[in-house]
């Protein structure tokens, strides 16, 4: 296993732990305070969430020797975020939690969900994900417009470094704006705080009107917008994993992270091109190693989760993605290509694309799943006329 080391894995694991915690944990704290969660106890959702999602990465990266990035539910959290807050209060929430976990792991073992899964055809699942991707790609131009100062010298810095050794164009950005976050922002108020959480037991309550009201919002927005993603961005860099096993112990990762108020984790999918495109290694074999990175990167985020929450707050949200859209240019381009490759399905590629890039959210479900899914209709169509005419000619 350490044969497959590489530094040039490890900078792509290192970027997508650092983006995948920052980009989004404040989502997380605000959808856990607004179940009911204390203060104390949104700190340890957030470290537990964290720690489960790492240690997730490194068990299933190691053991399959693909690049399987495990993350938060974000879209999960924002629903949270924009729920009611339940009669029996957090406890109720962690009930709903554990819930949701327990569907996940029954999905996992529900063998016709795999199979489906895995028969995605290549041109969407590149289309879905070209569509996830592109509104994250487009984050450099907007940072640029909002902090030019900050974002002008990094982008100059990623593109001369590109130019010279493509490798550490990525570092170097990350590099550059750190030290110019840390030069130009003030410390949050009250300082950093203490480095880690203490983490919270909170004894759930199975709440009917919470399991229905929030367990399978989050169980429907975890799998369609998160794990089915995540499968399709490691199908379209050529990693096809066996789609149950992974919801299953995404599932069990879910339910020990929620008695301390994790809400889930799941298989990640922006994260996820970091570490299984070409940047992250030429051979896709050593890129495993990328994952795993990315998942210790998570525990110690976790475990300094005090400390790195107030210190991570400080840089303009714009900024850090503006660093991972720059680190998935090259992954873009990729998934656009091999979504028009093929001429029969290049229409319901486009609209797969598209309808995935809007970022339109129905039903509590991203854009992501309501892309793949039109892909398919039209696919289907477009395949039932196909045979139509087929037979007429005969």
């Amino acid at each position: 296993m350490l044969a497959a080391f590489s530094l040039q894995a490890m900078a792509a694991g290192l970027l997508a732990g650092f983006v995948g915690f920052a980009s989004s944990f404040a989502v997380v704290l605000q959808g856990l305070r607004a179940v009911g969660a204390t203060p104390a106890e949104a700190a340890s959702g957030l470290m537990a969430l964290a720690i489960a999602m790492g240690a997730g990465g490194i068990w299933l990266s190691g053991r399959s020797k693909m690049p399987i990035s495990v993350a938060w539910s974000t879209p999960g959290a924002a629903l949270l975020a924009g729920s009611a807050l339940p009669a029996g209060g957090f406890a109720s929430a962690v009930g709903a939690f554990l819930l949701s976990g327990a569907m996940i792991v029954i999905a996992g073992l529900w063998r016709p969900l795999g199979r489906a899964v895995a028969a995605i055809p290549p041109a969407l699942a590149n289309a879905m994900l070209a569509g996830v991707l592109l509104p994250l790609c487009l984050a450099p131009v907007r940072a640029v417009a909002d902090f030019p100062q900050l974002a002008l010298p990094m982008i100059f810095g990623w593109a001369v470094m590109a130019r010279i050794n493509r490798i550490w164009a990525i570092p170097v950005a990350v590099a550059i704006a750190a030290v110019l976050t840390g030069a130009t922002a003030q410390a949050p108020p009250g300082g950093f705080g203490s480095l880690a959480p203490t983490p919270v037991l909170v004894v759930p309550v199975f709440d009917l009107a919470a399991l229905i009201g929030l367990a399978l919002p989050l169980f429907l927005v975890t799998m369609a917008s998160q794990n089915i993603p995540g499968l399709a961005v490691l199908a379209a860099n050529e990693y096809r994993p066996a789609p149950g096993p992974l919801f299953y112990r995404t599932g069990v990762l879910s339910l020990l992270a929620a008695p301390f108020g994790g809400h889930a984790v799941n298989l990640a999918a922006i994260t996820a091109a970091l570490c299984a495109n070409p940047d992250a290694h030429p051979d896709p074999a050593r890129r495993y190693w990328a994952a795993m990175v990315g998942g210790a990167t998570y525990i110690l985020f976790g475990l300094g989760a005090g400390a790195v929450v107030a210190l991570v707050s400080v840089a303009p949200p714009v900024l850090i993605q503006a660093v991972a859209g720059l680190a998935l240019l090259g992954s873009l381009g990729g998934a656009m290509m091999g979504a028009v490759a093929v001429a029969e399905e290049r229409d319901a590629a486009v609209v797969t694309f598209v309808v995935a890039a809007s970022g339109v959210t129905l039903l509590g479900i991203g854009g992501a799943f309501w892309g793949l899914l039109s892909g398919l209709v039209l696919r289907a169509l477009a395949l039932r006329t196909l045979a139509r005419s087929h037979q007429t000619m005969r």
